[in-house]
This record gives C-alpha cells, sequence and structure tokens, in this order.
C-alpha cells in the first residue's frame, strides 16, 4: 500500500494566483466602475435637453416658464394639437416628406449605380474618379453655398422643392458611392460571370443580383441622406422665400423668431422634427450597422 506524501497532499489542484494579482484585479473593477460611471453621467446630460423638449412639449406656457420640475404637473395635448393645426406645421411636414422622399429616391438611384461602376465595370479614368469622390469628402459644403444659390437662378428653380432636392442630391455623391462601392465589390464576380454566361445584361445583373444582395448598404445610404435633409436649416433658409414651401426647420425657426416665443409650442415644434428620424434610425438601425460594416469589408 502506497502512502502519499504530506508536502505533496497539502498542495491545492489547479493553478495558484501570482502574487498581486488580486490587487490588479480590483484595481481593473475599480477602473471600469469609474468609466461605467462617467459614461452613465455623459449620457444623462447628453440626454436631459430631449427630455425637457419632451416635457414642454405637453406643459402649457405657465408651467415651461416656471420651469422646476422635469414631470409635467398637468399634461396636455393641446400645445402639440394647436403647432400641428393652426401654426401649419403639417404643411411643413408635408414640404419636409416631399423633399426627404425625392432625394433619397434620387440619391440610391444615381450613386446605387456609380457604386455598381465603380466596384464592377472596367472604363478608363476609373481610379482617378473614385479619387475624386473621396476627395469631396473633405469640401465643407457651406463653401458652395453661393454658386449653388446662383446656379439655381439661372435654372429658374431657385425657391422652389426641385431646387433644395438637386443640392441634396450633389451633396450625398461622395459618401453615397464609397458606401455603394464596397459593398458591391464585396459580392462574388462569380455570381455576375454565371449570368452573363447564361445571357443576363448588365442591367439585369445588376438589379436582379447585386441590389438585392446590397440591401443593407442601400437602407444606410438611405438614412444617411434621409436625415440629414429633413434636418437641413441653412440651404434652405437661403432658398426658399415663400411660406407656402417651407420645411420643418424652417417653421420651428419661425416660431423661435416671434417677439414673445411660447417655448411650449417651440418645444412641441422640435418634437415633430425629431420624432420621425429617430423613429426611422430605430426601425432601421440593425440594417445600417451591416451596412457599414460591409461596406468597410469591402
Amino acid at each position: 500500500m502506497t502512502t502519499i506524501p504530506l508536502d505533496r497532499a497539502a498542495k491545492p489542484r489547479g493553478r495558484t494566483a501570482p502574487p498581486g494579482s488580486g490587487g490588479a484585479l480590483v484595481r481593473k473593477a475599480g477602473a471600469r466602475t469609474v468609466v461605467a460611471v462617467l459614461l452613465a453621467l455623459y449620457g444623462l446630460v447628453s440626454v436631459y435637453p430631449f427630455l425637457w423638449m419632451i416635457s414642454a412639449a405637453f406643459k402649457d406656457q405657465v408651467e415651461v416658464v416656471r420651469g422646476g420640475h422635469l414631470i409635467p404637473h398637468h399634461p396636455t395635448l393641446h400645445t402639440l394639437t394647436t403647432t400641428w393645426n393652426q401654426l401649419h406645421f403639417f404643411r411643413y411636414f408635408v414640404n419636409s416628406l416631399e423633399v426627404t422622399a425625392m432625394t433619397v429616391v434620387l440619391t440610391l438611384a444615381v450613386y446605387a449605380a456609380a457604386g455598381y461602376a465603380f466596384a464592377v465595370l472596367d472604363f478608363p479614368g476609373r481610379g482617378a474618379l473614385q479619387k475624386l469622390f473621396i476627395a469631396l469628402l473633405f469640401v465643407p459644403g457651406v463653401t458652395v453655398m453661393l454658386p449653388i444659390v446662383l446656379l439655381e437662378d439661372k435654372l429658374h428653380v431657385l425657391g422652389t422643392h426641385i431646387g433644395l432636392v438637386l443640392p441634396f442630391v450633389n451633396g450625398g455623391a461622395p459618401m453615397s458611392v464609397l458606401l455603394m462601392t464596397g459593398a458591391f465589390a464585396a459580392i462574388p464576380r462569380e455570381l455576375r460571370d454565371s449570368a452573363r454566361v447564361d445571357g443576363a445584361n448588365e442591367f439585369a445583373v445588376f438589379s436582379r443580383i447585386y441590389l438585392p444582395l446590397a440591401r443593407p448598404a442601400l437602407i444606410t445610404v438611405a438614412l444617411l441622406t434621409a436625415i440629414p435633409t429633413w434636418n437641413e436649416y441653412l440651404l434652405t433658409r437661403v432658398s426658399l422665400n415663400d411660406p407656402h414651401t417651407f420645411t420643418l426647420p424652417l417653421g420651428l425657426q419661425t416660431l423661435a423668431s416671434e417677439n414673445v416665443p411660447h417655448y411650449n409650442e417651440l418645444m412641441a415644434g422640435a418634437l415633430i422634427v425629431v420624432v420621425p428620424v429617430v423613429l426611422l434610425f430605430v426601425c432601421l438601425q440593425r440594417y445600417f450597422v451591416g451596412g457599414l460594416v460591409g461596406a468597410v469589408k469591402g
């Protein structure tokens, strides 16, 4: 019968923690706690103005001016209904929807085709044109504001929604082309070659094979186009003079420029402006992330 030495039996099985590792774990956990607290405070500070806007939209003017509390004591829908019906925000909403929809449709139609050409087709000057589109990312839009207005005046579209849509589509070119090119480049070329062997023309390959596979990128481009178009103020302020053509940001500006601004109505108007794009992003968030990842891989 064999016996186990006491010194061997006393040793615990498994790996032992190196000296000082407990203190390192404590310091690491403490650092994570500090970071989490700082991020939570930053998130609270960032979201508070949005919460205050929502709160003020459901208060009357007297309660907003008094302030001191975030939750309305006497919540009411009267402010929202007054802003929507009597202050012409329904008309502003329809105008914004029209401009945004036309911009998104034209952007997808033009730059999806351009991205397919850059990613799949071979033509002279392709590399130089692609670099030019990337370089345009670093050109501030405000620097071309005056030429745009002068050109619109020459074309007799200044003051119309078409005069807004065309610059918006043009301004979205660099990012849209970059994303669509990356998405199409990630699709195996063998699919196109097989379709061409089967007799499909280039447009059929583009519309029936590449576009369905690039749906996340298309949704990403649509979001990146719709949100800034919906929120655009500077170009609309310069271009539009007729109140019947105003978009939501201009309608919101008219409330802010009153001699005695009603802050509850102003916040109700801001809520009307913000809610559609927030809902749109929340609903399409997973496609947005997928489109960005696919474009980067491509």
